[in-house]
């Protein structure tokens, strides 16, 4: 992770700006946005402010008020994507308080509907999101290395190494890594 002369990473920065940008596109108070998305004013405030990192927790709250895509999201603070994404060009962010680690191997592009999500989730990691970015989002999760719980819709799905889920997102998920090693997998995802 890059940090400038302060210590703050450009990413949250930028981040911080664009979710400025956003709520002020809606016309909303900070007050209106905490109401709609059940995040305190002060954890807003301080993420605008890049005075912290937002968790994956909390972009997933703020991507359902606004109905986005974490990936959309994010690649909204990041370079306009090309055509073809070298490694050392794919973004690389990090909720170090989940252990999850995402490589935006394909981010999002206007003229495509879907993307490529290199995921990374450390030993004991547990990730719950309350609700989908995108109703009806359409997921393919392809664990390349461990294995993988994912529940989805009050279903348990154990994932092992080579095995894909597909599955439409409606309601609240969970993904926990299942071995002591850690958890790598391509999460494919699909606008409805």
């Amino acid at each position: 992770m890059r940090t400038d002369d302060d210590g703050v990473d450009p990413v949250d920065t930028r981040l911080g700006v664009r979710l400025a940008e956003l709520r002020a596109e809606h016309g909303w108070s900070l007050g209106e946005l905490a109401d709609r998305s059940g995040v305190s004013r002060s954890t807003l405030s301080r993420a605008e402010r890049a005075e912290i990192s937002p968790t994956a927790s909390l972009l997933n709250r703020l991507c359902a008020v606004y109905g986005r895509t974490m990936s959309q999201l994010l690649s909204e603070v990041e370079a306009e994507p090309a055509p073809v994404v070298r490694a050392t060009d794919q973004a690389l962010w990090q909720d170090q308080a989940s252990g999850f680690v995402r490589r935006s191997v394909s981010p999002p592009h206007s003229a495509l509907r879907g993307e490529l999500v290199e995921a990374r989730l450390s030993p004991d990691a547990d990730i719950a999101y309350d609700r989908p970015p995108v109703a009806g989002l359409e997921q393919h999760i392809w664990v390349l290395e461990g294995a993988l719980d994912v529940t989805a819709q009050d279903t348990e799905h154990h994932l092992g190494t080579g095995d894909c889920l597909r599955m439409r997102v409606w309601g609240p998920t969970r993904f926990r890594c299942a071995t002591p090693e850690g958890v790598r997998y391509l999460l494919a995802v699909m606008r409805p």
